[in-house]
């Protein structure tokens, strides 16, 4: 296959030369996913994986778990180490490829090699943003750090070992991962941010302010609207981060470590020099072929598709789902068309779940807007409805009904008439999908990798009885975690059932 077709036709065997197949460059949690997903398919084809990164593909979600010292290293490993040999899978940890002939359908890595395809992969991702301060030219001085990698964790772990105050220079989704691994580990944090609230991304200025007012309960102080322009140092280390004050002068922030968490960009580099065509980020269709060469396909974060580049990792897990169907052959008619973004933080202390257009107010025609707000205790609930549909949704320090939503959300489906069961469990008629009893075979448990009550059912059913049997299975609690604590609760109300009547009553709910 040679891909200038359509998608109709089976496993890729011979192409671009002798045992030419698939090489995926990228070993990532969008890439590594794409392989295993392949395998699951098409045991036959050649496949390469090329990852910068030495070691084995991990879940670079729960790298703030690591950074607290909650969980180790390996705990976040997606692949086992043996799995690349017993799958017939070439995996080039540690080799970067440093070129694309598309010409002669071949990579080039920094060992040396040249390895033809048939159909190339790209799932290069992204890499860390680093502000153009004055003075990192040459790069940044000792003790700052931006947090993207598990060698960026480690490397901000040794140094919070001796650090005292750290500033976080970001307010998003990984800065405030970053703030709340580092405050784990006893040092006095700061959060920096430019926008006027924390995540403005996520949220709506109130759940910003009640995101601040749980930060500082945790003891991470947060500083708005700081318009930081350069890092001090003194003796080749950082020593603070320099702000540039409103009405002219500029204050220091003292820091022995800082953070750097100013967002992401998609790594299209290779892709631009081998003249594959670039919006933000790779142009794919709904096949994720490039829009340029049928022969290259891009997914997660380093592809764009209709305009969008997804951050979030239950879309780059659903492209590579869909891209392992079209290339084994086992679902020629699969597409990728979109994918909701929803953003789930999980940390001590700290739960969010943030849905679609979280950004209208009270007064916006067409719109309706049911709101919670107990900033003392850290609770923020917000559902945003149009036309009978909800089209965004926020929930802060309690999220019991985040399944729900998610549901409501994700498949546009009408609500109830009242409406406080969307913000609290088990009222106003809503379904509780927070209770296995309630929830509906449908439901999804797991948003990253699309698990639904009835695949954890049926799972148990076929002799997996404890959440990890489950996991392991389906994948459901692999990503972000968030939906671990539901997993473990279906499958201890499974074994009830099937305690108290007999094997046969766990089949009805």
């Amino acid at each position: 296959m040679s891909g200038t077709g359509g998608s109709g036709s089976t496993g890729v065997h011979g192409g671009a030369g002798a045992g030419a197949g698939i090489v995926v460059v990228g070993n990532g949690m969008a890439g590594s996913r794409f392989v295993t997903e392949l395998r699951d398919r098409d045991r036959r084809t050649p496949v390469t994986v090329f990852g910068a990164e030495p070691q084995r593909p991990y879940n670079r979600v729960l790298l703030s778990d690591v950074l607290a010292g909650a969980a180790r290293p390996d705990h976040i490993s997606l692949v086992d180490a043996a799995w690349y040999a017993s799958c017939g899978v070439d995996a080039r940890l540690g080799v970067e490829v440093t070129r694309i002939d598309r010409a002669a359908k071949t990579v080039h890595a920094s060992d040396g090699t040249a390895t033809p395809y048939e159909t190339l992969v790209l799932a290069t991702g992204s890499t860390a943003f680093i502000p153009p301060f004055p003075g990192l030219e040459d790069g940044l001085p000792m003790g700052a750090l931006a947090f993207r990698t598990l060698d960026d964790c480690r490397r901000i772990s040794e140094l919070a070992e001796t650090a005292v105050r750290a500033v976080v220079v970001g307010g998003g989704l990984l800065g405030i991962e970053a703030a709340r691994g580092l405050a784990g580990r006893g040092l006095d944090v700061t959060v920096l941010h430019l926008a006027g609230h924390l995540m403005e991304r996520q949220l709506d200025p109130a759940a910003g302010r009640v995101l601040a007012r749980t930060l500082d309960g945790l003891g991470i102080a947060t500083r708005l609207r700081a318009d930081v322009t350069g890092l001090d140092t003194g003796g080749g280390a950082v020593t603070g981060v320099e702000l540039a004050l409103p009405g002219g002068g500029t204050e220091t922030i003292a820091a022995d470590l800082v953070i750097l968490s100013c967002g992401v960009r998609p790594e299209v580099s290779l892709a631009r020099d081998a003249g594959l065509a670039i919006g933000r980020a790779v142009l794919v269709d709904d096949e994720l072929r490039s829009v340029t060469d049928p022969s290259v396909r891009a997914i997660g974060e380093c592809s764009e598709h209709r305009d969008e580049v997804y951050g979030l990792v239950a879309p780059a897990w659903e492209q590579a789902g869909v891209l392992a169907g079209l290339l084994a052959g086992t679902d020629p008619a699969a597409r990728f068309t979109g994918a909701r973004q929803i953003t789930r933080l999980k940390a001590a202390g700290i739960e969010l779940a943030s849905m679609g257009e979280t950004h209208h107010g009270d007064d916006e025609d067409g719109v309706e807007v049911v709101r919670f707000t107990d900033a003392a205790r850290g609770t923020y609930k917000k559902a945003v409805i149009r036309d009978g549909r909800l089209i965004g949704a926020i929930l802060l320090g309690e999220t019991s009904t985040a399944g729900t939503l998610t549901q409501l959300y994700d498949r546009a489906d009408p609500l109830p008439a009242e409406r406080l069961g969307l913000l609290f469990p088990g009222l106003g008629g809503a379904v509780e999908t927070s209770s296995p009893v309630r929830m509906p075979d449908a439901a999804t448990v797991c948003q990253c990798n699309n698990v639904t009550k009835g695949q954890v059912r049926a799972c148990w059913q076929a002799g997996a009885r404890t959440a990890g049997d489950v996991a392991r299975e389906t994948r459901a609690g692999t990503g972000c975690g968030s939906c671990r604590g539901a997993l473990e609760g279906i499958v201890s109300w499974l074994d009830g059932q099937e305690s108290a009547d007999g094997p046969e009553s766990a089949d009805v709910a």
